[in-house]
C-alpha cells in the first residue's frame, strides 16, 4: 500500500467524517421526495452542515490555511496555502434523490493546486492526487485513456444552468461534439466526478463552461497525476478566469479544441 502524506491524510478523514452525515443526510432526502413540501430546504441545511464540519476539521489540522468554500466564502489566513472546498458537488442529483454527487476538496499553494480529493460516499470510491505521486481511487494507481481518435471517444459534459446567459453557445457546443462523436454524450450532473471519471479512464474527454474555481480545484490535479491535460477552450491555462475546461487523455485534446472553436 502506498504511504499517504499528511495532506491526503486529513483530506481522508475529513471526508470521511463529512461523509456519515452526508449519507446519513442522503436517506432523508429520499423519504423527502414524496412530500408536499420536497426536499429543498432539508438539502440547503444539509449543504451548510456538511461545510462547517469539513471547516472544523480542517481548521482543526491546519489552522494557518485559508479556505475558500461553496456556501461560505472566503476565510483569509495564510494566503500561500488554500483549501478549496465543495461540500456536495452535484447538489441537484443529491436533491433529487439521485445517488450520484460526491465532496470535493483541493489545497492550493502559492496558486498551483498541489493535493486534492473527490470522494463519492455512495459508491465509497475516493479519488486522491499530490503533485508528484500519481493519482489513485480506493489506493489503486489510475491513468487516463490512450483512446486515440475523439470519433470513438466517450465524452462528457455539464450545463448549461437555467440562469446561464451562455445557454445558447452551450448548445451549439454539445451539437458540434455530437456530431463529431459516435457514442452519445453523457451527462452525469456532477462536474468533479466527471473529471475524476476522466482520470480514472472511464471516460476519455469532458468539457464545460461557466465552472466555479470549488468545482474544478481537486479534478485538476487528479486529472494531471493521471498522466491527462487540463486546458481551457483555447488550449491554455486559463481555464480558472475563463471559467471554460477541457479535461482528456493526451491524445484528444488537440481535437476537442479544435471542435469548441470551430
Amino acid at each position: 500500500m502506498r504511504l499517504k502524506s499528511a495532506n491526503i491524510n486529513v483530506l481522508v478523514k475529513t471526508c470521511r467524517k463529512a461523509a456519515k452525515v452526508l449519507i446519513r443526510d442522503f436517506g432523508e432526502v429520499e423519504k423527502l421526495q414524496v412530500s408536499v413540501k420536497g426536499p429543498g430546504d432539508f438539502v440547503t441545511a444539509s449543504d451548510k452542515k456538511i461545510e462547517k464540519i469539513i471547516i472544523d476539521e480542517l481548521q482543526i489540522a491546519r489552522p494557518s490555511y485559508s479556505i475558500l468554500s461553496e456556501e461560505c466564502g472566503e476565510i483569509k489566513k495564510d494566503d500561500s496555502f488554500k483549501w478549496i472546498i465543495d461540500p456536495i458537488d452535484g447538489t441537484s442529483n443529491f436533491l433529487h434523490g439521485l445517488p450520484h454527487f460526491a465532496i470535493s476538496i483541493g489545497l492550493e499553494h502559492k496558486n498551483e493546486i498541489i493535493c486534492g480529493i473527490i470522494y463519492d460516499p455512495i459508491k465509497d470510491e475516493m479519488f486522491t492526487a499530490e503533485k508528484g505521486n500519481g493519482s489513485y481511487v480506493n489506493n489503486q494507481r489510475i491513468r487516463v485513456s490512450s483512446r486515440p481518435k475523439l470519433k470513438d471517444s466517450l465524452i462528457l459534459t455539464g450545463g448549461p444552468r437555467h440562469s446561464s446567459d451562455k445557454k445558447d453557445v452551450t448548445m451549439e457546443e454539445y451539437k458540434k461534439f455530437s456530431s463529431k462523436v459516435s457514442i452519445p454524450i453523457r451527462k452525469l450532473g456532477s462536474g468533479s466526478l466527471d473529471l475524476a471519471y476522466v482520470a480514472a479512464g472511464r471516460c476519455d474527454g469532458y468539457w464545460q463552461r461557466d465552472l466555479q474555481y470549488w468545482d474544478i480545484a481537486a479534478g485538476i490535479i487528479i486529472v494531471r497525476e493521471a498522466g491527462g491535460y487540463v486546458t481551457d477552450f483555447s488550449g491554455g491555462n486559463d481555464f480558472i478566469k475563463n471559467k471554460t475546461i477541457i479535461a482528456s487523455n493526451s491524445k484528444i485534446n488537440k481535437e476537442m479544441v479544435e471542435v469548441l472553436n470551430s
